[in-house]
């Protein structure tokens, strides 16, 4: 695997054209879109022209989010850019067919990403599978190349790794993270506020899901596997939206005893999109996805695979618990 372009190396290919598209994968969550704003606001603030894009838009969960009316969803025609800047996506069909349309007449691709599994796809890349989200590693990118840093990016960083930390709760936060959420702080950010918005301004039809989720609950013959099952029919009763489903998987992975989490959820097109979540590293979630031309990251991961839900419910399950031996 080739290494990793440095900042400067980026940082001259930013400085040295004028037009750009940033995006990031489907089913966009809190790093996703805090590292799209973040980033692409930065470069309008240097006077590029900047497109930020994302194949399904903005989730309602974070329309909260300053300069987030700037992401829009993909032109049918291709945008006239000369850089495609992919941040929180391990590879690039997760960016979408239409945002990949619209940004195939970009030269040069850079790749930001913090995701094991990601191949190194762009032109330039800088994957640190070691950072807890994208948002660490822009942080790290306009600091250390003294870019600009308004508020927007300063609000869309905090909200990109306190959402892919669980508010700076999981294994994966650093002490280095702790350390740019204080420069954050010190930046203005207005903790209680974002947290609010980002935490507790949940639609009720997410509790309804939840309860619908918790009558699917089931736990493996060791009690060291939960899974729960969503189908097409209870997204229609309840007119979900796909964020709804949003970190849910965490509250059967706190079950005493639970070692994974397992969340099977039936898409339109007859998929079944699969999450994974350990609780320690007794399993490796992205080697499991992996079997299953899945990805991501030791304690979190995913799967798109061929239904029907009950068969890849039984398969993956197996995958599962061959892994941590039971």
């Amino acid at each position: 695997m080739s290494k990793n372009s440095s900042f400067a190396e980026i940082a001259d290919v930013i400085s040295s054209h004028n037009s750009f598209v940033i995006l990031s994968h489907i089913r966009p969550d809190g790093d996703a879109i805090g590292s799209t704003i973040a980033i692409g606001h930065a470069l309008e603030q240097m006077g590029k022209t900047v497109y930020y894009i994302n194949e399904d838009g903005v989730p309602d969960n974070l329309k909260f989010l300053p300069g987030s009316e700037k992401v829009t969803l993909p032109p049918a025609e291709p945008l006239d850019v000369q850089i495609a800047i992919a941040v929180d996506c391990a590879t690039k069909p997760r960016l979408g067919d239409n945002a990949l349309n619209a940004a195939s007449k970009a030269k040069t691709w850079i790749n930001i990403d913090h995701h094991v599994s990601n191949p190194k796809y762009g032109d330039y890349n800088h994957i640190d599978s070691i950072s807890p989200a994208t948002g660490q590693i822009l942080y790290n990118l306009i600091t250390d190349q003294e870019l600009p840093f308004s508020e927007l990016t300063r609000d869309s960083i905090y909200v990109a790794v306190s959402t892919d930390t669980g508010s700076f709760q999981y294994s994966n936060t650093t002490a280095a993270t702790y350390k740019m959420a204080a420069d954050l702080v010190e930046r203005g950010v207005n903790v209680g506020e974002i947290n609010a918005l980002t935490y507790d301004s949940n639609p009720y039809r997410r509790i309804e899901l939840l309860r619908s989720l918790l009558n699917t609950l089931e736990l493996s013959e060791s009690k060291k596997v939960a899974d729960w099952q969503l189908l097409n029919t209870v997204k229609l009763e309840y007119k979900l939206k796909p964020e709804d489903s949003e970190d849910l998987i965490d509250l059967i992975r706190g079950i005493e005893g639970v070692l994974v989490a397992a969340f099977f959820e039936e898409l339109p097109d007859g998929k079944i999109r699969v999450s994974l979540r350990a609780k320690d590293d007794s399993m490796d979630c992205s080697e499991v996805a992996g079997i299953f031309k899945g990805g991501g990251h030791k304690r979190a991961a995913g799967i798109r695979m061929d239904g029907p839900i009950a068969e890849a419910r039984t398969k993956v399950l197996a995958a599962v618990n061959e892994a941590i031996g039971c």
